[in-house]
């Protein structure tokens, strides 16, 4: 597994901030400590002896010093001790706390360029008592801003809106979601409002302020591995129609393709319906930690070759290990007696409740896991887990099992990005493709591009073009070669026939992954599901 620290320039930033915050103020500390009538004033220009300096004026504990010297942490840390500082001087509003925490350097010198602000001294600061509301704002700034920090770097609770993972993980599993799991991911977007993902309630506002963003910076990083269940940013959400019927549900290219059948196939021509149509359809653009979350198992990680054939996955040419809740669908023919239903429901772990009597159609809608297709002939179709199928087949009524075949799908990754058809796949035969990896060069051609294009452009940032003469252009260099920046995982959801995975939008890049789920600490359908409470997820 490989495995690493932060990087030095990651660290040399961090405390580069933390010396800032305690050096900028300095003039003005100098300024209060001599109004305080401390011996040595000249020691608030030093950083960290300032703090120190403050304090022992205060008469608190020491070891807060010491805790500004750990990363992030020590930029709430500061502010603590500032707030605690200007007591000193009568200072008890909330408005003269956030002064003292937000805007030090200018905030401690107005003070301390006041002749009004005297000294009082920590006796008579512990003499003070706050009020009622002031006691539960001061409580409820703490509790969001140590509720922000473990949802931003520890962990974070998760919904499982769709029936992709089943039966591992059901819809309306509440999972808590590690965020150190895969190293801690430093947000891309750190000015945002407090315990939303990207918009803002009741509105289609988003929650984030877009201008101040970071890179994508990854402390401790370890690498996913194969069968991982996985959190990641929904690769195709960074283009949305801003709609709730839309989102990551019909994406931006979902659209176009739909619209291109209005347009003879012309991807331009889909687009400027779009673009024409921009009151009805608020394209907006979102940054990756931004996306949606999706969850899915990783099947493969960096350099694995993978195909599906006939329903079955391949890594690497060998059948890939299977998981016990993995399921297709498969058509059941029987010798023509009605199936005990008491049998389907205990000896194939199928939902009562999931159960279609009526089945008509072809298209698998909502949960269904049992279709009685043509009951006098014993013609079924079900969704099995291979333990489930091994029990079907060894019993004695059973004709014959085949997966259910899949139509074609035209836009399945690369074509869901490039709008071509060139490829036959559909989602029980797909590939072969090889998964980029991190310093991995490749040779560049004109048939192979399309399969990294979205890599290359969309996720590694570069620009791309294709001359007449087919020669191709990498930020304007002639190139016949490429150097991934990243790694690439492909996901699929359990629930084979019933997942938007890798097979229709492709990689899942390193910096899209947010976590690994650890613990079910709830699940709901029309009460609570008891058994799977506080389950640990493997």
């Amino acid at each position: 597994m490989a495995y690493s620290s932060i990087p030095l320039n990651h660290l040399f930033t961090i405390y580069l901030v933390q010396l800032l915050l305690v050096a900028l103020p300095g003039y003005g500390i100098m300024l209060l400590l001599a109004k305080a009538g401390h011996a040595k004033p000249n020691k608030g220009y030093i950083p960290f002896v300032n703090t120190w300096e403050m304090q022992k004026l205060t008469g608190r504990k020491m070891h807060w010093v010491f805790w500004q010297f750990i990363p992030i942490v020590g930029w709430f840390i500061t502010p603590g001790i500032f707030i605690e500082f200007v007591k000193l001087f009568g200072k008890y509003t909330f408005a003269d706390h956030a002064a003292a925490s937000l805007g030090a350097p200018i905030y401690f010198t107005a003070i301390g360029k006041n002749p009004n602000v005297r000294y009082i001294g920590p006796t008579m600061v512990s003499r003070h008592k706050k009020g009622f509301l002031r006691e539960w704002l001061d409580a409820a700034v703490f509790a969001i801003v140590a509720a922000t920090l473990i949802r931003m770097f520890v962990f974070e609770a998760f919904v499982i809106p769709t029936g992709s993972m089943e039966k591992t993980l059901l819809v309306n599993d509440y999972l808590f979601v590690s965020k150190m799991s895969y190293g801690t991911r430093l947000p891309n977007t750190p000015l945002s409002f407090p315990f939303v993902h990207h918009t803002l309630p009741l509105s289609t506002s988003k929650s984030y302020i877009s201008s101040v963003s970071l890179p994508y910076i990854r402390w401790f990083a370890q690498d996913v591995k194969r069968n991982d269940i996985v959190v990641f940013n929904f690769p195709a959400g960074d283009t949305v129609v801003n709609k709730p019927d839309y989102q990551s549900a019909v994406t931006y290219y979902d659209l176009l393709h739909n619209l291109m059948q209005q347009t003879e196939g012309d991807q331009y021509k889909a687009m400027q319906l779009v673009q024409a149509n921009s009151d009805d359809l608020p394209i907006i653009t979102r940054p990756v930690d931004k996306k949606e979350n999706y969850v899915k198992r990783c099947v493969g990680i960096p350099g694995d070759k993978l195909q599906v054939k006939k329903g079955i996955l391949y890594v690497n040419d060998n059948v890939s290990e299977t998981q016990p809740y993995a399921q297709l669908w498969f058509n059941v023919t029987t010798n023509g007696a009605p199936l005990n239903m008491e049998l389907v429901k205990q000896e194939l772990d199928i939902d009562e409740e999931k159960i279609d009597n009526d089945r008509t159609g072809d298209d698998h809608k909502g949960q269904m896991e049992f279709f009685k297709l043509d009951e006098k002939n014993g013609l079924y179709q079900m969704l099995l887990t291979n333990k489930a199928l091994a029990k079907l087949k060894a019993m004695p009524f059973v004709k014959n099992v085949v997966v259910q075949p899949h139509r074609h799908d035209p836009f399945m990754f690369p074509a869901y990005y490039s709008y071509d058809t060139q490829d036959s796949f559909d989602v029980d035969n797909y590939g072969p493709i090889t998964l980029p990896a991190k310093g991995q060069t490749i040779q560049l051609t004109p048939a192979n591009l399309r399969m990294y294009k979205r890599a290359i452009v969309a996720y590694e940032h570069n620009e791309l073009a294709i001359n007449p003469d087919g020669t191709i252009l990498v930020n304007g260099n002639k190139t016949t070669t490429y150097t991934f920046a990243m790694n690439y995982y492909w996901m699929m959801g359990d629930n084979r026939h019933n997942s938007q995975d890798s097979r229709f939008w492709g990689y899942v890049p390193e910096d899209h992954v947010v976590g690994k789920p650890k613990l079910i600490w709830m699940s709901w359908e029309k009460g609570p599901r008891w058994k799977r409470l506080f389950n640990l997820i493997q």
